[in-house]
């Protein structure tokens, strides 16, 4: 990837999304975002199980979504673009919406074995990452969970609690994906728009 020109003014947003059936609503958070600031650029990078809940077809135009398979793409030979290490120097913040249990898991052991996790490990500490929880009752209330979230949280990362509904699954409990406002408040905030 070229270092991309930058406008000012603008604000450079990765998000990232993972299995869970919340992924459903990233048609809505980027339109969400790009309505509610203005000159957000946006890239998304999705996991292989991610992809089954959303058609590229309902992704505003514009917007482009990247998988393992643009990892590598974009590589061949020594000297190439490294995509992972580009996307995490050339976003300003990034959001996890919505975080699966085993992507959380993966991020606090240290995993890096996807796109999405790579970026995630090359991302410098400084600079925002927001992480919206997403997954059964049950997982959300299993104690490895509260031990992987207390591991981000120390790491400086923010997270938007899940909230309590019933889920797709038919169980009512904690796990649901934060709302969208809700998401695109914190980013604003962290953005000091």
């Amino acid at each position: 990837m070229e270092q991309e020109k930058r406008l000012p003014g603008t604000f450079r947003i990765l998000i990232g999304c993972t299995g869970s059936v919340a992924t459903i609503k990233l048609p809505q958070l980027i339109q969400c975002l790009a309505e509610s600031i203005p000159g957000a650029e946006m890239k998304v990078v999705v996991t292989e199980c991610a992809r089954r809940f959303f058609s590229t077809d309902e992704i505003p135009s514009g917007t482009p979504v990247l998988t393992d398979a643009n990892e590598w793409s974009a590589w061949k030979h020594r000297g190439d673009p490294v995509l992972h290490i580009d996307l995490a120097k050339w976003a300003d913040l990034m959001v996890l919406a919505p975080l699966d249990a085993n992507t959380l898991a993966k991020i606090a052991q240290g995993l890096c074995d996807n796109l999405l996790l790579c970026i995630l490990r090359a991302w410098e500490p400084s600079k925002p990452l927001l992480f919206c929880p997403a997954m059964n009752t049950k997982m959300w209330q299993h104690p490895i969970t509260a031990e992987h979230v207390s591991r981000l949280r120390a790491w400086g990362y923010h997270e938007v609690p899940c909230i309590e509904k019933t889920l797709m699954c038919g169980d009512t409990g904690p796990g649901a994906m934060a709302e969208v406002d809700t998401i695109v408040q914190n980013v604003r905030e962290y953005l000091k728009l």
